[in-house]
């Protein structure tokens, strides 16, 4: 059944994926280009193109498939699902402003032209028409030498010249046929008054494209605009290294030679095909200056196997603090090969806790391994790293993930540090983080215990991040007796 459950979730995903797409084509491709031009054929391209990149930087890593195809496709792949996400957002606040612009240039376009309504005589638009025909007729002069005078009035409605009346003035002389001074005036008031008939052209701007097209090119173009704008400012966040964050927790049971103890939490760097070596430089580097008693490096720390991760992380060998580097795992481990890893950090330097404590001075320090790890049968064992403890020391707990804080409250916990929601990442995305953590970012107290969440330092997925900015934070115990 649970199989069963995953596949029609997927296969649900996927669909409303392929829907998301057929949209974006119309409203971007097909509205805004003509049919059978470089433009229309390059954006449909990229509309079957650019899904397939994302999925094939989903599932590469995990279907074993080269570290170098991996990278290939990392990129591209992984910045379409964040320009995708902002891209829709975007078209759907734009879809009411095209439809409503469209009303209104359809609301005050003139009506196709057509024939000119008649009107009594000498009212409205008649009138402008007897004048030019009598103008027409003024010119003319009878064969007797007098000048003719007004043409007869043809019946109304009739659209050629009516058969003069006995002894009208279209008769006199004999010499012309009876009407043939209506003849001009009549050809002439068709000129103004009337139009040939058939459909309306498309009216057009300025550029020689129709209204509608336009119309689609400007909201389209600026939705297009706000989307990559987004990105590349939560792009650049990211690859310009996380930002120090300090939080000062008072505790109850800390000794007073503990108060102003500086812990360095950092929290789902996710080093993989994007982000690499460079990153973890810049992030020892960050935290190095805060100069930290101690650092914790609070899981999600890899995304990909010590062969082809092993040098992206060798800079933690640097990290350096007063009482050392610790290290818990986090459920990307586990998806990574859980143990190679948690050996490869022992030999950077950092001390592994797997469900295990440290006797620090003047507080525990312990840490329990993800719950992602009960699916290999190394899940957190609370009684192990906590059972046996002394209770009037204070206990500081390293846990991946913040569903956890129950098991911490229950094991009498001062002070929880975690990290795996990333605030979020990508907005609104930290609403869904609400949803399945107890603290989604920040300091928040449960019964005795406090829990802190940090953003994390790196992102998964596209390296960009939109309302939840990266971070290392420098947690500052406090002691009430100070």
């Amino acid at each position: 059944m649970t199989v069963f459950v995953v596949i029609v979730a997927v296969v649900a995903v996927l669909a409303l994926l392929a829907l998301v797409h057929r949209w974006l084509w119309i409203r971007l491709v097909r509205d805004t280009t003509r049919a059978g031009g470089a433009a229309r054929r390059t954006g449909t391209v990229l509309a079957f193109a650019l899904p397939l990149l994302a999925l094939a930087a989903l599932t590469a890593g995990r279907a074993g498939a080269p570290f170098w195809l991996e990278r290939l496709v990392a990129w591209p792949g992984y910045m379409w699902l964040a320009v995708l996400l902002y891209l829709t957002l975007a078209m759907l606040v734009a879809e009411p402003v095209r439809r409503l612009w469209l009303r209104r240039l359809t609301g005050t376009t003139p009506a196709a032209p057509g024939p000119a309504p008649q009107a009594p005589e000498g009212l409205g638009s008649s009138e402008p028409a007897v004048r030019v025909g009598a103008a027409a007729d003024a010119g003319r002069t009878a064969p007797d030498g007098a000048a003719a005078g007004p043409a007869p009035q043809t019946p109304e409605g009739l659209g050629g010249s009516a058969p003069a009346e006995p002894g009208g003035s279209g008769s006199a002389g004999g010499g012309e046929p009876a009407g043939s001074g209506a003849e001009p005036r009549l050809r002439e008031g068709a000129g103004r008054g009337t139009a040939p008939q058939g459909p309306a052209a498309p009216a057009k701007e300025p550029g020689g494209v129709t209204r509608r097209v336009f119309v689609s090119r400007v909201v389209g173009g600026a939705a297009v605009a706000a989307a990559m704008g987004t990105v590349g400012a939560g792009t650049y966040g990211v690859l310009r290294g996380p930002r120090v964050k300090r939080v000062r927790v008072p505790l109850a049971r800390l000794p007073r030679a503990a108060h102003g103890f500086r812990i360095a939490v950092v929290s789902d760097v996710h080093l993989g095909p994007i982000l690499g070596r460079a990153h973890t430089q810049r992030i020892v580097d960050t935290v190095n200056r805060t100069q930290p008693d101690l650092i914790a490096v609070v899981g999600d720390l890899v995304d990909g196997d010590v062969h082809d991760l092993g040098p992206a992380a060798e800079p933690l060998r640097l990290l350096r603090s007063r009482l050392g580097s610790y290290f818990v795992t986090g459920n990307h481990e586990y998806f990574s090969g859980a143990q190679q890893w948690v050996d490869h950090v022992r030999e950077l330097g950092l001390t592994p806790l797997e469900n295990a404590r440290r006797e620090l001075p003047h507080f525990d320090l312990a840490g329990v391994n993800d719950v992602q790890g009960e699916s290999e049968g190394h899940g957190p064992d609370f009684r192990a790293a906590l059972g046996d403890r002394d209770r009037s020391r204070t206990a500081v707990l390293l846990a991946h993930q913040p569903v956890v804080i129950h098991d911490a409250v229950r094991h009498g916990v001062d002070l929880q540090l975690s990290g795996h929601t990333h605030g979020g990442q990508l907005w609104p995305g930290n609403y869904l983080a609400e949803l399945a953590n107890p603290t989604v970012a920040g300091l928040e107290r449960y019964g005795d215990t406090q829990l802190y969440v940090s953003r994390g330092a790196g992102a998964w997925g596209p390296p960009v991040r939109v309302g939840a900015p990266s971070d290392i934070t420098v947690v500052e115990l406090a002691s009430y007796q100070a």
